[in-house]
């Protein structure tokens, strides 16, 4: 099966010239770091529901389309549900209104970043950033072609789970866990092995 590709938060780079396109990319990353930090600093969920409104209205005012938001709630959406239920059932529904908040910030502020950053930019970024652990052994390129199969794969996937969902419902079989999960475990095999053995062709794969 060939996965189509999903346009959501993390699809790639949107061309703008938007305040958020303009700033620096110093101050993205920064931002992302706070997004992630806000999981275990934020312990109010009216906070954490207001960092998230924040966030999306960030995302709004630089122009990149509520459409491509939408999508990628659509996609997240199942995930969330899921995950504030079992918190509500064990913690009760603030703490996981919460966590739930927090974990889409998150998704929010990445896409922010991929989204107004050009792939290249942010890898030579990324490999800057991690030149200076070169000395314990590190490879920064290597390093920093991690972090692009990783966003080029996100995509991937999330477009054949949304592709398996529509062939289950077509089949009246969206409630069946194994028709939902088992062809995109099996996508995303293949598209590993595929990503690999590309990766080896090319001799990146050696020490």
């Amino acid at each position: 099966m060939r996965a189509r590709s999903a346009g959501g938060l993390l699809a790639g780079y949107v061309p703008g010239r938007s305040w958020l396109h303009r700033a620096p990319l110093w101050a993205k990353f920064a931002g992302v770091v706070a997004a992630g930090a806000a999981s275990f600093v934020l312990v109010d969920w009216r906070v954490s529901a207001a960092a998230l409104a924040g966030a999306i209205a960030v995302w709004l005012s630089a122009g990149l389309g509520g459409r491509r938001l939408v999508a990628s709630w659509k996609l997240v959406l199942p995930l969330a549900v899921v995950l504030f239920a079992f918190q509500a059932w064990q913690q009760g529904p603030a703490t996981a209104t919460r966590i739930v908040a927090n974990l889409l910030l998150c998704f929010v502020a990445a896409g922010l970043l991929t989204a107004t950053v050009p792939l290249e930019r942010l890898l030579d970024a990324v490999a800057s950033l991690a030149r200076p652990f070169r000395r314990f052994g590190a490879d920064p390129e290597r390093f920093a072609l991690a972090i692009a199969i990783m966003l080029r794969s996100i995509p991937v996937l999330a477009g054949a789970f949304a592709e398996v969902g529509d062939a289950a419902r077509a089949r009246g079989l969206e409630r069946s866990v194994r028709a939902r999960t088992v062809p995109v475990v099996l996508s995303t095999v293949a598209y590993a092995r595929r990503t690999g053995d590309a990766l080896a062709a090319r001799g990146l794969g050696d020490d």
